[in-house]
């Protein structure tokens, strides 16, 4: 049997990258998956796709930093589909920026949507799961949420955030049958990295190569299925080696 046969996933920055992947590899395992984007042009298509290859799939456009959207957003995958089993928190932005430039509504941005958001998210996903007896949830930190860069401050520090919150609402719910873990990548080849930067990031690899997105969706499956089991409030460094350094 797939491993999420007939399992529901909200999957947060769906309509590309990793998240894009990940949508893609759990509804070859046999879930129903919620796409959640800002884009609502790629995300249409992508839900348009997802169907014509005979999945289930429903993409709502939601703003994460937005109490109302949120709630709404687990409302109509309910309405739809049922329950909520999974949700892969994965919606996020990044920029490198001087600290001493950085405004600070830059900072806040950054933070709302790489910190708050992924919060508000496992919060909506809290009450739905603590309703039906149990669930999943995967965030998605960086492995800057470890080790610090330049010129990413604010990244970083949300980032590093999320590690914190994994473990600590982890640590809440772990009797309640909610798992909770966070993956941790590294540089990963997809559209948000410019093609100019790719050979000094690859050179920064000790595998001297970029990570594939469709390499971090098997790591998500992992700590999305039951082959994780016995597993909450880790992180799961996928990174090529960067910070073994």
């Amino acid at each position: 049997m797939s491993k999420l046969h007939n399992k529901v996933a909200i999957i947060t920055g769906g309509a590309s990258g990793i998240g894009a992947a990940t949508a893609s590899l759990f509804a070859q395992e046999g879930a129903k998956v919620v796409l959640v984007d800002l884009n609502e042009e790629k995300g249409k298509a992508f839900e348009a796709e997802l169907k014509a290859k005979g999945h289930e799939a429903l993409f709502v456009k939601t703003n994460i930093t937005s109490e109302e959207e949120v709630a709404s957003l687990f409302k109509q995958t309910v309405e739809t589909f049922g329950k909520v089993d999974v949700v892969f928190n994965n919606a996020g932005i990044g920029r490198v920026h001087s600290s001493h430039d950085l405004e600070y509504s830059e900072w806040r941005n950054t933070v709302n949507v790489d910190l708050d958001g992924v919060f508000l998210v496992a919060r909506e996903a809290l009450r739905e799961f603590l309703k039906a007896d149990g669930g999943v949830i995967v965030n998605t930190a960086s492995m800057y949420g470890w080790v610090g860069s330049p010129g990413s401050a604010a990244y970083n520090a949300a980032k590093a955030g999320v590690i914190n919150l994994t473990r600590s609402l982890a640590l809440e719910y772990a009797e309640k049958n909610i798992r909770i873990n966070a993956l941790a990548p590294g540089f990963i080849d997809t559209p948000i990295i410019p093609e100019e930067s790719k050979e000094v990031l690859r050179s920064m690899t000790p595998m001297k190569r970029l990570g594939q997105a469709e390499e971090m969706a098997k790591a998500v499956l992992f700590m999305a299925s039951d082959d994780s089991s016995f597993m909450t409030g880790n992180v799961l460094t996928v990174d090529g080696g960067y910070t073994a350094q």
